[in-house]
């Protein structure tokens, strides 16, 4: 098999999929993101390489000395960071190029616009989920703790409304309590939401996280995680609902042993 390539950013998700590819004999070239990818990742891969975010010029020359064909693009990279100081992200002419030209700056018309300059080198980008079925969450309730009648109310209701929100791009969380919307995602991401949510909120709520309508598998495929269940627990806890067959649940059996021992209740759904 060619070697895979990851665009790595921070969390455990490049990990994992490093793992997984490796299993099967794939070997795993990294092309890691300044301040986003964690350096542990160089010692689960076969070849390692840190760039800037904005140098998609070095990106694409990497990959194609490695004999790399097929790519992934797995972890966070904070969208918000490009607002603060887009100097930060160390923009080639390639990059500059590219977000200029873009119709707006959501972030699936980003990635679509990179997607577009690897296949434009011979650079294919793969489902961030391509080795990782076995991960996603299954659906019901995956902990000790089941919702009561009331919170599973919360869970259809934020549902939908989490489903409208994604589909207009602009996050894919919603923190609801009683039917009332405490708190939807931004460009903040996740653990800030639920952490407003929670100095809102005051106790247990509600949190539900899905995958976009028209979901494009390449990228911003939604994850949880130890630190999801952490900061949720901080927040004050209660029900912590994914979407069903579309969400990756990292580091599953300890992420139930952690929510079983804080008493929240963590499920997959489908509407």
């Amino acid at each position: 098999m060619k070697p895979l390539g990851l665009l790595a950013g921070n969390g455990r998700f490049p990990f994992l999929v490093a793992q997984e590819a490796r299993k099967i004999g794939r070997r795993v070239v990294v092309v890691a993101f300044n301040g986003e990818a964690d350096p542990a990742l160089e010692q689960a891969v076969d070849s390692f390489h840190w760039v800037f975010v904005g140098q998609l010029t070095k990106w694409i020359e990497i990959f194609k000395k490695e004999g790399v064909e097929d790519v992934v693009m797995v972890g966070l990279v904070r969208h918000s960071n490009m607002y603060a100081d887009l100097k930060k992200f160390h923009p080639d002419m390639r990059a500059l190029k590219l977000f200029w030209r873009l119709r707006d700056r959501k972030a699936d018309t980003i990635l679509g616009g990179v997607a577009e300059e690897l296949a434009k080198s011979g650079l294919r980008l793969m489902p961030s989920i391509a080795h990782l079925s076995n991960h996603l969450a299954p659906n019901g309730v995956m902990t000790k703790r089941k919702p009561s009648a009331a919170e599973l109310a919360d869970v259809h209701f934020g549902f939908q409304l989490a489903k409208s929100m994604a589909g207009m791009d602009v996050g894919q969380t919603v923190c609801v309590k009683n039917k009332a919307v405490i708190a939807v995602e931004a460009m903040e991401g996740t653990d800030r939401c639920i952490h407003r949510a929670g100095e809102i909120a005051q106790g247990n709520f509600v949190v539900v996280k899905v995958s976009k309508p028209k979901q494009d598998l390449r990228f911003d495929v939604p994850v949880i995680g130890l630190n999801t269940v952490e900061t949720f627990q901080d927040a004050g806890g209660g029900i912590l609902a994914v979407e069903a067959g579309k969400t990756l649940v990292l580091d599953r059996q300890k992420l139930i042993e952690w929510a079983d021992s804080e008493k929240i209740c963590l499920m997959g759904f489908q509407s």
